[in-house]
C-alpha cells in the first residue's frame, strides 16, 4: 500500500446526482512501476477500489511475471522434405515461363 497513490474524482454516467456528487471515481498510480489504473464504472467508491486492485494486481503479475525460456526445436525431417519439393516445384514453374529465345 506504501508504493500505491490513491485519489478519488467524481464520475460520470449512469447513477445520477449522486455519483455527480460523490467522489466514486478511483485512481490508483503504482509508484514504483508507473502504471495507472482509473475505474470508475460503478457508484460504489468501495467497488471501484476493489476492481482498480484487482486490475493492478493483474498488470503488475503480468510486468513482474519472469518469461519462460524458448526451447529450440528441430524441424522434421518429413516436414523439411515437403518445404524442398515445394521449393522445387516453384522454381521449376519459373523456369517454364522465361522466354526460350532470351539468354
Amino acid at each position: 500500500m506504501r508504493h500505491i497513490e490513491i485519489t478519488y474524482s467524481t464520475s460520470r454516467g449512469p447513477g445520477g446526482q449522486r455519483r455527480d456528487k460523490k467522489k466514486t471515481g478511483v485512481k490508483l498510480l503504482h509508484l514504483p512501476s508507473g502504471i495507472v489504473v482509473r475505474v470508475d464504472g460503478f457508484t460504489s467508491q468501495a467497488r471501484n477500489r476493489k476492481i482498480a486492485f484487482q486490475i493492478l494486481r493483474k498488470r503488475l503479475k503480468k510486468i513482474y511475471q519472469p518469461k519462460k525460456k524458448r526451447i529450440p526445436s528441430r524441424m522434421p525431417r518429413a516436414a523439411k522434405e515437403k518445404r524442398l519439393r515445394r521449393k522445387k516445384y516453384h522454381s521449376q514453374k519459373k523456369v517454364l515461363r522465361r522466354n526460350p529465345f532470351e539468354p
